[in-house]
């Protein structure tokens, strides 16, 4: 009875599901496909989250491989998140580097800068598996056109929190979960969790009650809220303000893999156009001129 009565307990106060959106089919860079919840007709964006694409799993023959070739941006910080295969990234500033299985990039663009994210040699010329995550964040106004700056985090330096019956496991790459807290440094208050859950596992992550709060389906099935909705594979579960906790569970044949994210809103204009994400229309125009003029730099 104790634990009937704990567990109404945690249901009452987790927040309650707004709604349940299934990714659509799209393509980004050069040709790559990807499951994307928002934006979409549905969903334009989750403040201050812009956009959440899923490089979904898959097997690519030799010279199959796509990314996504020179390309501007401004106003916003793109996050790319690994989980299998390797991007190599340029940019106009000279910086460079790899990400592989479980790396972080947290890449904040300001002012601009021009970038490529490419598959490495080894993926190009003999094939293997690419699954992956990339999220935009957006910048306040008083920050869009800061300098940029990286922040390449690898796997063996982003916590790893537990529970202490083993069947949940969450990688803290923004925020904090279970006594773990993240090592990267953001702009703005955000929560960004990969979990696992084994059958018949519950998590209870407290999230701040001001921020915006959705999880996604990376694979497999759960419930979620206080009303224990199910959502499976490519579906994003948007929570409402109503709680501070975001409760998740699998039942006895199941096991999920899911992205947690929360973040403060900016409650600030949003115009963007491609890659240039800024508060009005006239400074859209002005980074499409600068970038067309070269003052974001080029790739040598």
């Amino acid at each position: 009875m104790k634990n009937t009565e704990n567990l109404n307990l945690e249901r009452t106060k987790s927040r309650s599901v707004k709604g349940i959106i299934t990714s659509i089919a799209t393509r980004e860079g050069a040709g790559f496909a990807v499951r994307r919840p928002f934006p979409t007709h549905s969903l334009s964006y989750v403040d201050p989250f812009l956009l959440l694409d899923h490089m979904e799993p898959v097997t690519l023959a030799p010279g199959a491989a796509r990314g996504a070739p020179d390309h501007p941006h401004r106003g916003f910080e793109t996050v790319t998140y690994m989980l299998e295969g390797h991007f190599v990234h340029r940019d106009s500033a000279g910086n460079s580097g790899t990400i592989g299985p479980g790396d972080v990039q947290w890449m904040t663009a300001g002012q601009g800068v021009v970038h490529s994210e490419m598959p490495d040699d080894e993926l190009l010329e003999n094939g293997g598996r690419l699954h992956g995550f990339q999220i935009w964040v957006n910048l306040p106004a008083r920050e869009k056109l800061i300098a940029p700056r990286y922040q390449d985090i690898p796997s063996s330096q982003i916590p790893i929190a537990e529970s202490e019956d083993g069947k949940v496991w969450v990688k803290v790459i923004a925020g904090q979960s279970m006594g773990k807290e993240a090592v990267i440094d953001t702009r703005t208050p955000i929560t960004f969790l990969h979990a696992k859950l084994k059958p018949g596992a519950k998590l209870v992550q407290p999230v701040s009650s001001q921020y915006n709060t959705f999880a996604y389906v990376v694979e497999g099935k759960g419930y979620f809220g206080n009303e224990q909705l199910p959502a499976e594979t490519d579906q994003l579960v948007l929570f409402s303000n109503n709680g501070d906790t975001v409760l998740i569970e699998t039942q006895e044949n199941q096991e999920l893999s899911v992205l947690i994210l929360g973040g403060l809103p900016l409650n600030e204009p949003v115009a963007r156009y491609g890659p240039f994400v800024m508060n009005t229309q006239s400074e859209i125009v002005q980074a499409l001129q600068d970038y067309q003029a070269g003052r974001m730099g080029a790739i040598s």
